[in-house]
């Protein structure tokens, strides 16, 4: 696990700036504005590794119980900190993967015979962040129309089963180690957090390591290529706000989602994101992301989290397509229990 030293919020209807530590002090009060250092170009300098590691343990969205509230009370903070050191002492227990203890079990990360040993997985650390999702007020996603959530039952690959399978078009793209998706790819999951940009005059790269998924994002005011050009990753378009990357992504052919490695909360093929990175000191890089979709949600919902620039994160090789026996095992497993004689 990789230690944070300082969480910042900034979200908005139009830009509101929070600081959140966590080390269990309170927020501090706001100060003066952070003035990033310039490339030899002249514009805001943020190269560098930013992994979504330390904030894991952030729900989606938010628990009923903190209602409006996207920052914990120092007693609600303490309860999660008194579960993380739970949660520690757990991941390094010895256990029967065929009969895990109920404690370990409760915890969603095993069960399953493909379950991983739980010190595999990054945790994160104890955040004060309610959620990830910061608008709607209550962090929870604004209600689905009927095309949308009709969309969601077919979603999940082997995230929602295990057989049953006809073809590799009934896998989810994480399943067929295609892509996670632009707003997946940046969900803080399990491991290889790490998130990567690189600039140069007129174009910034951003790299995710899960799936090794990179964007060239032209800076020159380009426009999109044409509506019916649809691709995982759609077209990335930047421009800058002050010292804030803005970049608005579309053109996404509706196959990856925002949760569950992208195969989860699919969109449609008209949605739009508008994503901000905004530097807010020399370590923390805030994200946020809008995401409109209108043939799925009712209206536009944001999410909102810090990165934490880690110079030591190490991004590896994710060699998904060279090691991916899983499609093969699952269709061949679905031919052998259609082959098998009904349960009694």
């Amino acid at each position: 696990m990789r230690a944070m030293q300082v969480l910042c919020g900034l979200l908005a209807s139009a830009v509101l700036a929070l600081v959140v530590t966590v080390s269990g002090q309170a927020p501090p009060a706001s100060g003066t504005a952070y003035n990033p250092p310039k490339t030899p170009w002249g514009d805001p300098d943020i190269q560098g590794i930013w992994p979504g590691t330390d904030m894991v343990s952030v729900p989606f969205e938010r628990p009923a119980q903190f209602g409006n509230r996207l920052f914990l009370t120092e007693e609600e903070f303490k309860a999660r900190e008194e579960q993380a050191a739970k949660q520690a002492s757990l991941d390094v227990l010895d256990f029967d993967l065929e009969k895990p203890p109920a404690e370990i079990v409760a915890l969603g990360d095993v069960g399953g015979v493909t379950s991983p040993p739980p010190h595999w997985l990054e945790r994160g650390l104890p955040s004060r962040q309610s959620s990830l999702i910061v608008d709607p007020p209550d962090g929870k996603m604004p209600p689905m129309t009927a095309e949308g959530a009709a969309r969601q039952k077919t979603a999940g690959g082997t995230y929602t089963k295990q057989t049953g399978f006809k073809s590799a078009d009934e896998l989810g793209p994480y399943d067929r180690c295609i892509s996670r998706g632009v707003v997946g790819s940046m969900m803080p999951v399990v491991y290889n957090n790490g998130n990567q940009i690189i600039q140069s005059p007129g174009l910034v790269a951003f790299r995710n390591e899960m799936i090794h998924e990179t964007r060239i994002i032209p800076l020159d005011g380009r426009t999109s290529l044409p509506s019916n050009m649809k691709s995982w990753m759609g077209t990335s378009r930047g421009r800058w706000e002050g010292d804030t990357l803005v970049v608005e992504t579309k053109n996404l052919n509706g196959k990856t989602g925002m949760q569950g490695n992208g195969m989860m909360l699919i969109p449609s093929d008209a949605v739009e994101y508008v994503e901000r990175f905004t530097p807010l000191s020399a370590h923390i890089l805030q994200y946020e992301v809008t995401i409109n979709d209108p043939k799925t949600w009712t209206k536009p919902w944001k999410v909102s989290f810090p990165l934490r620039r880690d110079s030591n994160y190490q991004m590896f090789e994710y060699a998904c397509h060279e090691g991916n026996y899983a499609m093969r095992n699952t269709l061949s497993g679905s031919r052998a229990d259609e082959k098998a004689p009904p349960s009694r």
